[in-house]
This record gives C-alpha cells, sequence and structure tokens, in this order.
C-alpha cells in the first residue's frame, strides 16, 4: 500500500509539472510577455468609436495628401470630416482622406466617427505650408527584425498587420524598407546580386522587390504611407547600391515610385569625406539631399542617420530635415536605455514641432540581435523596462517606429505600442522634449508640457528594487489642487494638492498626466 502510495503521488507530479510547464508554454504561445508575470495594464478599446493621432498635421501645398483617420472602435465605423478642404476627399466607409494639399494656410477641420455602439469628435488642424512632420513620424522599420532578409511579401504583410493588429488605429502610419532592398555587388542571396545601375544610370532593386510602384500602391491604398532608405555612400552599410553621384536621380525615383519617407545613412560616405571632420563634410550630403527633396512635387520625409556627428541636433533643421539620429544604433545599446534617453534629453532644446531628436527604434517584442544580424527572438527586456522605455520616447518626442517582428506581435507588446493616452503625448502639437530632473543614480522625473497646458511626468527607477519617486509642484511651476490621471492604467488617480509620489516597480515607470481640476 505504501509503495502504490509513493507511486501515486509520483504520478501526479509528474502529471502536475506537466500540466505547468504546457500552462506557461501557453501563457507565452498567448504572448502575456516577457516573463509569465508580465502584466497588460492598458485596458482594451471600448467598442464605441475614439479618434486617435495628432491633433495637427503638415502638409505642402499641391502635393499628394494621403491620411488614414486613426480609430479605435468596432467596425463598420462612418467617418464625416467637416471644413475639409474642397481639394480633399473623405471615404466614409475607411476613414481614408485624399487629394491635393489645399493652398497655403491652417484649415481647423472636425473629425466626426461614428457606429452602432456611440460617436467620438476630435479636431484636427492641416497646416498647409513649408514644415512636415509637425509631430514625430510613427510608423513600423523592418532593420531590427529582418535585415538583409527583407522581400516585397515582408513590406506587404506588415502593412497588413499594422492595419488588423489596431496599430494603425492608434496612429501608426509608416512601413518603412531600411537596407537591403537594392542589388548588391556581392552577397551570399545570388536574388540580391545583380547590376547596380541600368543603362539610363537608374537604381535597379533587386528579385526580392520585382514591383516597387506597387508596393507603394499596396501600403497607400491601406491609408499608410511608404519608406525607403539609401545612403550618400557609393554603398550602403549592408554594401548595397548608395546613391553617390546619383542623389537627385535617385530621389526623383523614389517620388516616381511614391514614398513618403527617406532614411539616409552615411555609411560608406565616411570614406568619400575622408579625414574631412569639419561641420561643412558632415552637412554637404544631407544639404545636397534636403534640396532635392524639398524640390519634389511630393512630401517626402526626411530622416538623417549619421549618428549624431557634428552635433546634428543643432543644424538638422538648417538642411531640411525632419528628424536625426543623436546617437549610434540602439540595437547594440538595449540595457542601457535609460542612458540612451538621459543623453537624447540632454538636446531638448533642439525639439520642436517638424524637427526632431530620433534615438532609433523601439526595440520591443520578438527582434534580432544587432551583432551578427540575427534571427528574430522574445526580447529578454525586463516588461517594466519595456514600459520604461515607450514612455520615455514618448516623453521626448522621439519618433515611434517600430522595429520588431511584425508577424509575432503579441497581446503584452501591442499593450506596449498601442496605447492612445501615452501617444497623445508623443504626438502633442507644443513638440516639447522632456526636462529632467534627477533625484539620485537610480531616480529622475521627465516632465513634458502639453499644449492644453497640463504636464505629463513620467517618475523613473532604474534600480534592481522598487523605490518611491515623487515630483513637487514647485517643479512643475504650478500650485493647487490637481487631477492625476495614471496614463498606462488610463485611470484618475484622484486630486492631489503640492505633490504626487508613487512606488515605481524596478527599471520601470509610473507615467501620469497632471492637469487642472475639471
Amino acid at each position: 500500500m505504501k509503495t502504490k502510495n509513493i507511486v501515486g503521488s509520483l504520478i501526479f507530479l509528474i502529471l502536475f509539472f506537466h500540466a505547468t510547464l504546457s500552462a506557461f508554454s501557453s501563457n507565452r504561445k498567448e504572448n502575456i510577455g516577457t516573463d509569465s508575470l508580465a502584466l497588460i495594464i492598458t485596458p482594451p478599446a471600448k467598442p464605441q468609436p475614439r479618434i486617435n493621432g495628432p491633433l495637427v498635421y503638415g502638409c505642402r501645398p499641391g502635393h499628394p495628401f494621403l491620411y488614414r483617420i486613426p480609430c479605435q472602435g468596432e467596425r463598420p465605423i462612418t467617418f464625416k470630416v467637416k471644413n475639409l478642404p474642397p481639394e480633399l476627399k473623405l471615404d466614409p466607409q475607411t476613414g481614408i482622406i485624399t487629394g491635393k494639399a489645399p493652398f497655403r494656410g491652417e484649415y481647423e477641420t472636425l473629425i466626426l466617427a461614428h457606429n452602432s455602439k456611440g460617436t467620438d469628435k476630435r479636431k484636427f488642424k492641416i497646416i498647409s505650408g513649408d514644415k512636415l512632420a509637425l509631430t514625430p513620424s510613427i510608423g513600423w522599420n523592418h532593420w531590427y527584425a529582418h535585415y538583409d532578409r527583407i522581400t516585397d511579401k515582408m513590406m506587404r504583410e506588415a502593412a497588413d498587420i499594422m492595419v488588423s493588429s489596431g496599430m494603425a488605429d492608434v496612429g501608426y502610419q509608416y512601413v518603412n524598407i531600411d537596407d537591403c532592398w537594392m542589388n548588391a555587388p556581392k552577397n551570399n542571396d545570388s536574388m540580391r546580386v545583380g547590376p547596380l545601375r541600368d543603362e539610363k544610370g537608374n537604381i535597379i532593386p533587386n528579385k526580392h522587390f520585382p514591383d516597387m510602384k506597387g508596393l507603394t500602391d499596396y501600403i497607400h491604398a491601406k491609408g499608410l504611407k511608404a519608406g525607403i532608405y539609401t545612403s550618400p555612400g557609393t554603398l550602403t552599410c549592408g554594401g548595397f547600391t548608395g546613391t553617390y553621384q546619383h542623389e537627385e536621380q535617385d530621389a526623383r525615383q523614389f517620388s516616381d515610385w511614391g514614398f513618403d519617407f527617406l532614411k539616409y545613412d552615411w555609411c560608406s560616405y565616411g570614406k568619400i569625406a575622408g579625414k574631412d571632420k569639419s561641420l561643412e563634410a558632415y552637412q554637404k550630403p544631407y544639404r545636397q539631399m534636403g534640396k532635392i527633396l524639398k524640390s519634389l512635387d511630393r512630401d517626402i520625409v526626411y530622416n538623417l542617420c549619421q549618428y549624431g556627428m557634428g552635433e546634428v541636433w543643432k543644424w538638422g533643421g538648417d538642411v531640411d530635415a525632419q528628424s536625426w539620429r543623436t546617437s549610434g544604433d540602439l540595437g547594440f545599446e538595449l540595457d542601457r536605455i535609460f542612458d540612451v534617453a538621459l543623453r537624447n534629453s540632454g538636446y531638448r532644446q533642439y525639439s520642436k514641432p517638424g524637427e526632431w531628436n530620433d534615438p532609433d527604434y523601439i526595440q520591443i517584442g520578438w527582434i534580432g540581435s544587432a551583432r551578427g544580424m540575427g534571427i528574430s527572438k522574445l526580447t529578454t527586456m525586463p516588461a517594466n523596462m519595456q514600459y520604461a522605455y515607450m514612455s520615455l520616447w514618448s516623453l521626448m518626442a522621439s519618433p515611434l517606429i517600430y522595429s520588431g517582428d511584425m508577424t509575432k506581435l503579441d497581446k503584452f507588446t501591442l499593450n506596449i505600442l498601442c496605447n492612445p493616452e501615452v501617444i497623445d503625448v508623443n504626438q502633442d502639437p507644443l513638440g516639447e522634449c522632456g526636462l529632467v530632473i534627477k533625484r539620485d543614480a537610480d531616480r529622475f522625473v521627465m516632465i513634458k508640457n502639453l499644449s492644453d497646458g497640463s504636464k505629463a511626468v513620467g517618475l523613473f527607477n532604474r534600480g534592481k528594487n522598487a523605490a518611491d519617486v515623487d515630483i513637487n509642484w514647485s517643479e512643475l511651476k504650478i500650485f493647487g489642487k490637481k487631477t492625476v490621471r495614471n496614463l498606462w492604467y488610463q485611470k484618475d488617480l484622484g486630486i492631489y494638492k503640492d505633490k504626487f509620489k508613487a512606488q515605481v516597480p524596478a527599471q520601470g515607470v509610473v507615467m501620469v498626466k497632471i492637469s487642472k481640476l475639471r
């Protein structure tokens, strides 16, 4: 009898252990996050319409106009736009606005959305003039997921998922190709090797990209925008065709194909610049391309990728760029996102509408190792740090370009990427980069003034244990009773006077909005 009991106990323990493992595995497949205790704290979207996206939008007169109204809620949703300029047309079923950008001026419109569960409205100002990207660019780039494995099919798939996942409903709009879409003189993949240019000097995409115009048409049909990449050097970082001595020809080709965004990466241009480390040398290729892009009859948002050389934040806007990298590839520094953010926030005075400091992409979910350009794996970044990561980029008014594997998006990653209240902080029309106030080596606060007079505040703790972090009204230059709302939980915490304090998890954040009493 005793032996039977022991055997029975062992069988029970084996079955229990197997069930536990299966549950944990299922938990991972159900995509809870980087560990079994990761919390999904952003509430799910409600069935009634919620219009998201920027409150202000820049375009250039007479150029093609494309805007998909970001809106959560149960579909179908019917859209209307009051005071829409006559040059523009709204598809009421898709919420996609197309046409030609109106004459120079500011156009105050009102977007309305209706479904069987309710209605919503949101102001939307169109500014037709010289400036693009009046709020930071928000979208996806293939690099840190697919590197030199990228194909036309993957790009189309990413566009599909941007819509089906709900990312487009909170404002994500750019679907950007990075390096390796061109031919290379040599490569392990024979389909990426071939003539660099045709007899007329036109750049030739590799066999994985058989129809560039067809690709952008596919992306545009969803109301999304398409981005492309090149280098001012003879070759790109990956060893593919660069644009050296074909700058205008390539830019016009990108425009003819229908691209809306250009990432211009220094790469082999360093060999052309040689030992000349002058400011003029750093600016030369970027000034040249900026002038060309501005002369085109298409709006192409211009992103400088030259890793902060020559203090680019001081002159990026002068060469007609809309954003510029302030540091090296973040893929090599993902364990140091707090340091990268603190360094980037040091250039906050140069952040303004149409001119953004870019500390590189959001890399959560499934990403490939930057060292060796490996196949994507689920990030090992702690869940709390992922919240901090998205909070920092939003408070800094940095471009929100996700660079993970779109085919492996999980519930936890979407929870991080798609909180509309956090994204609203990033997209605020005032365009401020948050001000950092350090408490000690591990704790700091980041304060961002918002256009409605409220304050977005991140209470950060980079230490290995939970810690209290506070913010005093005197530091915010406000006084009296204020409403405090937790943006990640989308929950009002109550009325506070003089200060707010919270316990912040290890390597994490508490992100709040402090407003006058309603």
